[in-house]
C-alpha cells in the first residue's frame, strides 16, 4: 500500500497550483509597461514600446526553450530539487532586473534569468500530478496548471499595489523574494508515486479508442509519430490564438470598443479567470472525450469567438468583445491542460517531463508568432481587426489536424 501525504494525493495538486501562481506572473508583465517606461525616461533614455515588450518575449521563449532540457532532470534529480532550483533561479532573475540601469538590463535578467527558472520549475508539479492521478489525470493537471493562468489576477493587483506604494524596481525585489521562499517551501512535499502505483479501489480500464496507451514513448520514439506533429501543430495554433488574445486585449477594448482605459485594465484580470478555469475545464473534457475531440471543440469555440468579433459594429457592442475575449483566453488555459494531458494519454509517463517538454516548444513557437503577427496587421491595415479572420482560417486548419492526426499512435518496436 503506497503511502500518500497528510491530506492526501490531492496535497500535491494545491501545492502545484500555488507554485504555478508564482510562476505564472508573467502574465502580469502588461501591469510594468509604463512604470517602466517612466523609470527609464526619467533617467534620461528613450524607451520604444517594442524594447519595454521584449523582456515579455524572451522571457516565454527561454520557458519553453528551458521545458526540452530540464525534462530529463526532473527524472534523474527529482522533482523537489528541481522545483526549488527552478524557484530559486526564477526569484533570481526577478531580483536582479530590480537593479536594472537600462531596458536592455532586463533581457537578460529578467528575460533570460527569469524564464530559465520558470522553464526549470514548470515541469515538475504537472509530472508529479499526473503521476499521482492515473485516474483522473485531466482533472489533476488542468487544476495543477490553472494557477498558472489565473496568476495575472493576482499578481497584477498585487504588483500595481506595490507600484504605487513604493516604485516598479522595488516590486521586482519584493516579487524576487516572495518567489524564492514561496516556491522552495510549497517544492519540499513534491515527490514521484511509486511505479505501478494505483489509487485505492481503481483498476485501470480497458483502453478506448482515442484512450490510453498500454506502453510509454521514449522522446526520440514519440517525435517520430504522426500523433506527435498533430499535437504539436494543434497546440502552435491553439497558442497563436491565445497569446495573441493576450497581447491585444486591452488596445482592443480602448480602441476599437472605444471603452475606458480603467474597464479595459480591469476586463484583462477578468479574462485570466477564463484563462484558469479554462484548464481543469478542458483538461476534464479531455479526460471524458478524448484528446481528438477536446481539441476540436476547443477550435470552434475560437471560431465562433473570432466570428462574433468580425460582426462587431463597434461602440455599444461591448459585450460581444467581453464573451468574445473571455473564450479565446479560455482556450488558451485550455490548451494548457489538453496538450499536457494528451501527451501522457498517447505517449505515457515513463518519459513524460522530456516528452511534454518538447511539445511545449509550441507553446513558445505561438508566444513569439502570435502577437508578432498582430502587430504586423496592426501596421499594416491600422486595425487590429484584421487579426480575426486570420485566426478562424488558423483554428480551421486545427480542426482538420485534430481529426486527421489526433490519434493513439501504434506502440513503439
Amino acid at each position: 500500500m503506497v503511502k500518500e501525504p497528510p491530506g492526501g494525493r490531492w496535497l500535491f495538486v494545491l501545492l502545484g497550483t500555488i507554485i504555478m501562481l508564482c510562476l505564472g506572473s508573467v502574465y502580469s508583465w502588461s501591469v510594468f509597461v509604463n512604470p517602466l517606461t517612466n523609470h527609464f525616461t526619467g533617467m534620461g533614455q528613450t524607451v520604444s514600446a517594442s524594447e519595454v515588450l521584449l523582456p515579455f518575449s524572451i522571457f516565454l521563449a527561454v520557458f519553453a526553450i528551458a521545458m526540452v532540457f530540464s525534462g530529463k532532470y526532473i527524472e534523474k534529480i527529482g522533482p523537489r530539487k528541481m522545483a526549488m532550483a527552478g524557484g530559486v533561479i526564477c526569484g533570481l532573475g526577478w531580483l536582479l532586473a530590480s537593479m536594472a540601469g537600462s531596458v536592455q538590463m532586463l533581457y537578460p535578467t529578467y528575460g533570460i534569468i527569469g524564464g530559465l527558472g520558470v522553464g526549470i520549475a514548470y515541469g515538475c508539479p504537472v509530472a508529479v500530478s499526473a503521476r499521482w492521478f492515473p485516474d483522473k489525470r485531466g482533472l489533476a493537471v488542468g487544476l495543477t496548471v490553472l494557477g498558472f493562468g489565473f496568476s495575472a489576477f493576482f499578481t497584477a493587483n498585487i504588483a500595481t499595489y506595490l507600484i504605487g506604494a513604493f516604485d516598479v524596481m522595488s516590486t521586482f525585489r519584493f516579487f524576487g523574494i516572495a518567489f524564492i521562499i514561496i516556491i522552495a517551501l510549497c517544492s519540499l512535499p513534491l515527490t514521484f508515486p511509486p511505479a505501478g502505483y494505483k489509487p485505492a479501489g481503481w483498476t485501470p480500464p480497458a483502453p478506448k479508442p482515442g484512450a490510453h496507451v498500454t506502453c510509454d514513448f521514449l522522446r526520440e520514439q514519440m517525435i517520430k509519430t504522426p500523433a506527435f506533429l498533430g499535437l504539436w501543430l494543434c497546440y502552435f495554433i491553439g497558442c497563436i490564438a491565445g497569446l495573441m488574445a493576450i497581447g491585444i486585449s486591452k488596445p482592443v477594448g480602448t480602441e476599437i470598443v472605444q471603452i475606458e482605459t480603467g474597464l479595459a485594465s480591469f476586463l484583462v484580470g477578468f479574462f485570466a479567470i477564463f484563462n484558469g478555469g479554462g484548464r481543469p475545464i478542458f483538461g476534464t473534457l479531455t479526460d471524458k472525450l478524448t484528446p481528438r475531440n477536446a481539441a476540436m471543440v476547443s477550435f470552434v469555440l475560437i471560431i465562433l469567438a473570432s466570428l462574433m468579433m468580425m460582426t462587431m459594429a463597434g461602440p455599444g457592442t461591448d459585450y460581444i468583445y467581453i464573451v468574445a475575449f473571455a473564450l479565446l483566453w479560455m482556450c488558451l488555459g485550455g490548451w494548457l491542460a489538453i496538450a499536457p494531458t494528451a501527451t501522457a494519454t498517447f505517449f505515457g509517463t515513463g518519459d513524460y517531463p522530456r516528452n511534454y517538454g518538447v511539445v511545449f516548444l509550441a507553446y513558445g513557437a505561438g508566444a513569439i508568432v502570435g502577437p508578432q503577427l498582430a502587430g504586423f496587421i496592426k501596421t499594416a491595415s491600422g486595425s487590429y481587426m484584421g487579426v480575426f479572420p486570420y485566426v478562424v482560417g488558423l483554428a480551421v486548419v486545427g480542426i482538420i489536424i485534430a481529426f486527421v492526426m489526433l490519434k493513439p499512435p501504434k506502440p513503439p518496436t
